[in-house]
């Protein structure tokens, strides 16, 4: 390590020691927002990158976007010195910069590297000497070294001397309480040994518990092995769903008592589709690696084709059920229950309840929708509904031909549901005892 290379980091690290380095969180999401929290909780000035206006003039007024995180978190983060800014040129003002931006798919079930690549040219006219970028980002064991390093020192800075680059993947669970930004540990990877400790410095202060790996590849691994082994149960207990249902055999009753086990079971839910911005996508990030070392990853893939046939699934159990009572799809009155990914958040994105609302919309289906968490459905790339959420009550459950039950949030009536509906399509298992309006799915 040379001389300048050890003064460079000695001088960043003991920024972060004393809580005087400034930190730079690009993309003020589902996981740059509670970050930017949390280092400011800390006493760290945080400034937070977004190419969206209203995103940026609502967070310096103190105003949330997302609904698990509150206007007080925000304006007392306003109050320690947050400024949410779109000018890239303060980027240079950061002694760090932490990329949490999307990485999506393309059409093509393809790594989608965009928004990294864009947020990263967009971050080179600034960089300078001493600082450290980590990337927090899902994406391929590969991406750091491959895609990142190369750019970095396109301006004439040598990674591991002059900027210190890391690889730390985001662990951030939307509406769980159990699990907070502090208390979840955090992996971090360096591409060399000193940008290993600058990310052991830069993170250690405002988590509870950093484990660091041997290189950024081994930190990129570990986060597709993390959400690649729920797809793949999620995928073994949708298909068992299925056998189980052809067998007449409740598949819920069999979980439950599978898990009576002590040891060697780990429960796993069926539900009508993947969901969220990391199980979806993730698996075939590495799927599509694997390709150039000629592996074909058969298990990952088996486990994305069964879980991508989830609503379809549901939409013929529920043609099957209306059917029962001599209707169709089409003209159908369809209550969607829930459509966020998950239950008691807002967040839709991958939720399979699009999928399944598109389908019944091209079979003709009326549809309308209720959840507590999504007031309008907003604008996505792949899906446009004009719907409003509409109150749940009895008269709308009885206009109801049909209630798909597609997110379980907990601040739905489902006895009010279970008395007045004509036909429940229950996809979560929100209902154990067999009655002959309740159609598993």
């Amino acid at each position: 390590m040379s001389v300048v290379d050890q003064e460079s980091l000695r001088s960043l690290v003991g920024k972060f020691c004393d809580n005087t380095a400034v930190i730079g969180i690009v993309g003020l999401g589902y996981v740059g927002l509670p970050l930017m929290l949390r280092y400011s909780e800390v006493g760290y000035k945080v400034l937070g990158f977004d190419v969206d206006n209203d995103k940026v003039s609502r967070l310096n007024c103190g105003k949330s976007y997302i609904e698990h995180i509150s206007d007080s978190a925000i304006a007392d983060a306003c109050n320690q010195g947050f400024v949410a800014t779109t000018d890239f040129a303060l980027i240079a003002e950061a002694d760090a910069l932490i990329i949490c931006v999307p990485t999506p798919l393309n059409s093509y079930r393809e790594p989608d590297l965009s928004f990294v690549t864009n947020t990263v040219d967009a971050l080179l006219p600034h960089l300078r000497k001493g600082q450290v970028v980590s990337l927090e980002s899902t994406t391929y064991p590969g991406t750091t070294d491959e895609e990142l390093k190369p750019r970095i020192e396109t301006t004439g800075l040598t990674v591991g001397i002059d900027v210190f680059l890391v690889y730390s993947p985001e662990r951030e669970d939307p509406g769980n309480a159990d699990f907070i930004t502090k208390t979840i540990p955090k992996i971090c990877g360096g591409v060399t040994e000193a940008c290993r400790e600058a990310g052991l410095a830069l993170y250690q202060g405002v988590i509870d518990r950093v484990v660091l790996v041997s290189s950024t590849r081994v930190a990129e691994m570990t986060k597709l092995l993390e959400n690649i082994h729920r797809a793949v149960n999620i995928g073994l207990v949708n298909e068992m769903k299925i056998v189980a249902d052809r067998m007449g055999i409740d598949i819920y009753e069999v979980i439950d008592a599978a898990a009576s086990k002590p040891f060697g079971f780990v429960p796993y839910y069926p539900g009508p589709g993947l969901g969220g911005h990391c199980i979806p996508i993730d698996p075939f990030y590495l799927t599509w690696k694997a390709r150039e070392f000629g592996i074909h990853t058969r298990f990952i893939e088996l486990a994305g084709e069964v879980n991508s046939f989830m609503p379809e699934w549901v939409v013929n159990k529920v043609a099957t059920a209306l059917n029962c009572e001599s209707k169709s799809i089409r003209g159908s009155n369809i209550l969607m229950l829930g459509i966020a990914y998950k239950k008691n958040v807002d967040d839709m994105r991958e939720s399979p309840a699009l999928s399944i609302m598109a389908i019944l919309r091209e079979q003709g289906a009326r549809l309308t929708y209720h959840d507590p968490h999504v007031p309008r459905f907003p604008p996505l790339r792949k899906y446009a509904f004009d719907l409003s959420c509409i109150e749940l009550n009895i008269e709308t459950i009885k206009q109801s031909d049909c209630i798909i039950i597609a997110t379980d949030h907990d601040a739905v009536d489902y006895e009010l549901v279970r008395q007045h509906a004509h036909l429940i399509v229950d996809t979560r298992g929100v209902y154990r005892e067999r009655e002959k309006h309740i159609v598993k799915a």
